[in-house]
């Protein structure tokens, strides 16, 4: 993933090699448009093997913030002479020609982006915008719009997590499951620890339960024969949260709770539970949701 970030950035002319003779454009008359980080290195260098990616990356979710220029110290010896740098890697940044802060050694990520932030200010890159518009689309239910949004992150920014779960989450709300199980398919197991993945497969799964859920209307008239059925009000949450009536799915799930607590190796709270994954812990309904299931488990 690494690999496609740098590329995308490459090609969008956020990071380029250069030389003695290319040092002037590359850097001096570039640093008059936004700050340019020389990265001075070797090949026979270990830590600049270790910094180079880190640094690649943090430029590439500067979004052109910031450039990066490359000067391989062995073949351009000069320019590292007259700045007085001895020891690599060693990192500068020049702004309106002229050398503004600097660093050496093989710094983490973090530092790395602190370092960014204090020449450019807080790091937003055009991916996170996008997909900040696209939850903003979401949350509207214009889910064709959203889904073009996150797809339009995803591309900018490969790996992008927020992106990606939330084209899957709007492909989801658009029907188009299949579309959603291959972007989800793709993405790493790592994936898995962050919560916009979560809630993206927890939604995959439901809308594939409620395809086999069955009719409202059939499923009432079944629980208006026998207030016990509770595969049938089970199946009635799963078919009204698909209609998005979120709150009749959540009390439905609650009554089987409360009529039967373990029943089905307790179904109900774990469908329940489920809906709060695929709602977003800090949604509406989840939290309504959740006050509902703590009335009945703590009467």
């Amino acid at each position: 993933m690494l690999g496609q970030e740098t590329a995308v950035a490459a090609d969008a002319g956020f990071i380029k090699d250069t030389s003695t003779a290319g040092f002037r454009a590359d850097v001096i008359a570039e640093s008059a448009k936004q700050p340019v980080l020389v990265d001075f290195w070797a090949p026979w260098c270990g830590p600049c093997k270790q910094l180079t990616p880190v640094l690649e990356k943090a430029v590439n979710a500067a979004g052109g913030k910031v450039r990066l220029v490359k000067m391989n110290i062995d073949d351009h010896p000069q320019i590292a002479g007259q700045l007085g740098i001895q020891s690599i890697p060693a990192v500068i940044a020049f702004q309106n020609g002229q050398p503004a802060d600097g660093f050496m050694g093989a710094l983490p990520e973090g530092q790395v982006k602190a370092f960014i932030e204090r020449l450019v200010g807080p790091l937003r890159s055009e991916a996170d915008e996008l997909a900040e518009a696209g939850e903003e689309a979401f949350g509207a239910g214009q889910f064709g719009e959203a889904a073009e949004l996150f797809a339009s992150a995803a591309l900018a920014q490969p790996g992008h997590l927020k992106a990606s779960a939330g084209q899957a989450r709007a492909l989801i709300e658009l029907g188009e499951l299949d579309t959603a199980r291959e972007i989800l398919a793709a993405l790493p197991p790592a994936a898995d620890k962050d919560q916009g993945v979560v809630a993206a497969r927890a939604a995959l799964e439901i809308a594939d339960k409620a395809a086999d859920a069955g009719d409202v209307g059939e499923l009432e008239t079944r629980l208006a024969a026998d207030p016990n059925d509770h595969q049938a009000r089970l199946d009635l949450a799963i078919a009204l949260n698909a209609k998005g009536r979120r709150d009749e799915a959540s009390s439905a799930l609650v009554e089987i709770i409360r009529r039967n607590r373990t029943w089905n190796d307790e179904a109900a709270r774990k469908q329940l539970l489920q809906f709060f994954e695929g709602w977003g812990p800090m949604d509406p309904d989840t939290i309504a949701g959740r006050r509902k299931l703590s009335t009945v488990l703590f009467a």
